[in-house]
C-alpha cells in the first residue's frame, strides 16, 4: 500500500525490547494528560514476550508533544504475576487520569483461565493519577462491580477509552472490554463510570459473539460505534456496532468491509468535531492486512465513520497494536508496535484533516 500524501510524519521509538529490565514491551496505551503532556503507557514484559509470567505496567512521558521521553517508571509491579491490558482516559472536568488494567497469576494462561483450571481468576482493576501522570495511586478491584460471575476470560481495551461530550450523557467515562462468557464465546462489551471514576459500572454486551477486543468513538449525534477485533473470517474485516445509549445497550453489529484486519487489535479517535468550515475527523489505525500483522495505517474519515477516503502508512513492516490520540496542537498521534514486537514507536501525523478536505 503506498502511502497517501497526508503530509509530514515524524517517528520516534519509545520502548525498545532489553531496555531496562524487560525483554519486551506491548500493549500500547498513548493518552494526552490535562496539561498537555503525552503518557506513552504500556505492558513490560520481564522474561520474553509471552502474553504470560511476570508483566508490569510502565509509563513514560513527554512534555514536548512526543519529541522526547522520559525514562519508564513502574506504574503497577505484582511480583511475578501479570498486570496488563492497560486502557486510559483522561476526565476532563478533574482533570484526573484514569487507567484500567487486569491481573492474573503470572503462570495462568488465557487457556487456564478459559478452563477453569483451578489457576486463579483474571480479575479487574483501576488506578488514576491527579498530576498528570507523575504518579498513581495504588491500584484497587473492581472486579465484582464490571464483571459477571460466569465469565472467564476479561480484558480492559487495550488502548483508550473515552469522556461522552454529547447529549444527556455527557461528562460519561466509557471503557471498551471484552471477555468469555459462559458458552464460550468471545464478546465485546463496556464498562463506565458517571461519577468520575469514583465507581465503574457494566454495560452493554454486543449482541453476537466472535468480537473481543475493542476501541469506542463518539458521532456528531452524540451515538457510539464500538470497533471490535473480529474473528468471523468470512469477511477479514473489522467489525462494528453501534448504542443510543451512552453504551448501556449494542445493536446493529456487523462487519465493516473496508476495514480490513489480520485478526488484530485496532485503535480508533475522534480528531476533530464538525463545525461550520469542517465535517470533522475520526481516525483509524491498525495493520491494515488480510493476513499478516504489517503495514500499520492510520485512516480518516470525515462522514462519521462511513468511508475512509484519507489514509497513511506508517510503517510498511511487521506492526500489531495501535493507540490513537490528538495532540495539543491538534496533529494526529500514533503510538504502535513493530518489527515483531521489538519496538513501540510515536508516531506524529500532521496534514491528515487538510486530505478530508481535498
Amino acid at each position: 500500500m503506498a502511502p497517501a500524501s497526508a503530509g509530514e510524519i515524524e517517528q520516534r521509538d519509545v520502548f525498545v525490547a532489553g531496555q531496562q529490565k524487560y525483554a519486551a514491551y506491548r500493549i500500547p496505551s498513548l493518552v494526552v494528560a490535562a496539561d498537555g503532556a503525552l503518557l506513552a503507557i504500556c505492558e513490560g514484559r520481564v522474561n520474553s514476550k509471552s502474553d504470560t509470567g511476570n508483566i508490569d505496567i510502565v509509563v513514560k512521558r513527554s512534555t514536548d508533544e512526543g519529541v522526547t521521553w522520559s525514562d519508564a517508571k513502574v506504574l503497577w509491579d505484582d511480583g511475578e504475576n501479570t498486570c496488563g491490558n492497560p486502557c486510559s482516559v483522561l476526565d476532563r472536568s478533574t482533570g484526573k487520569l484514569h487507567v484500567l488494567l487486569t491481573h492474573n497469576p503470572g503462570s495462568a494462561t488465557e487457556q487456564d483461565i478459559i478452563g477453569r483450571h483451578n489457576v486463579g481468576e483474571r480479575t479487574v482493576w483501576a488506578t488514576s493519577s491527579i498530576d498528570d501522570g507523575q504518579t498513581w495511586e495504588a491500584p484497587r478491584q473492581i472486579t465484582a462491580e464490571v464483571k459477571r460471575r460466569e465469565w472467564t476470560w476479561y480484558a480492559t481495551g487495550p488502548g483508550c477509552g473515552i469522556q461522552l461530550e454529547r447529549g444527556e450523557r455527557a461528562g460519561r467515562l466509557v471503557i471498551p472490554c471484552d471477555h468469555n462468557g459462559a458458552d464460550g464465546g468471545r464478546y465485546s462489551h463496556i464498562i463506565y463510570s458517571d461519577d468520575q471514576g469514583a465507581t465503574w459500572r457494566l454495560g452493554g454486551v454486543t449482541p453476537e459473539d466472535d468480537v473481543n477486543e475493542c476501541e469506542v468513538v463518539e458521532l456528531a449525534d452524540g451515538s457510539l460505534i464500538l470497533n471490535m477485533r473480529n474473528y468471523d473470517r468470512a469477511v477479514q474485516s473489522r467489525q462494528v456496532a453501534f448504542s443510543d445509549d451512552g453504551g448501556e445497550s449494542w445493536r446493529d453489529q456487523r462487519h465493516a468491509p473496508e476495514l480490513i484486519e489480520p485478526i488484530c487489535q485496532a485503535s480508533i479517535r475522534r480528531i476533530e468535531w464538525p463545525s461550520d468550515d469542517s465535517p470533522g475527523m475520526i481516525a483509524f489505525s491498525n495493520p491494515a492486512d488480510f493476513a499478516k500483522r504489517r503495514s500499520m495505517v492510520v485512516r480518516a474519515s470525515g462522514d462519521d465513520g462511513r468511508t475512509w477516503p484519507a489514509q497513511v502508512e506508517l510503517h510498511a513492516g511487521s506492526s500489531a497494536y495501535s493507540c490513537l490520540a490528538r495532540l495539543p496542537n491538534g496533529d494526529v498521534g500514533c503510538l504502535y508496535e513493530a518489527d515483531r514486537y521489538g519496538r513501540i514507536v510515536f508516531a506524529r501525523v500532521k496534514g491528515l484533516a487538510e486530505e478530508l478536505l481535498k
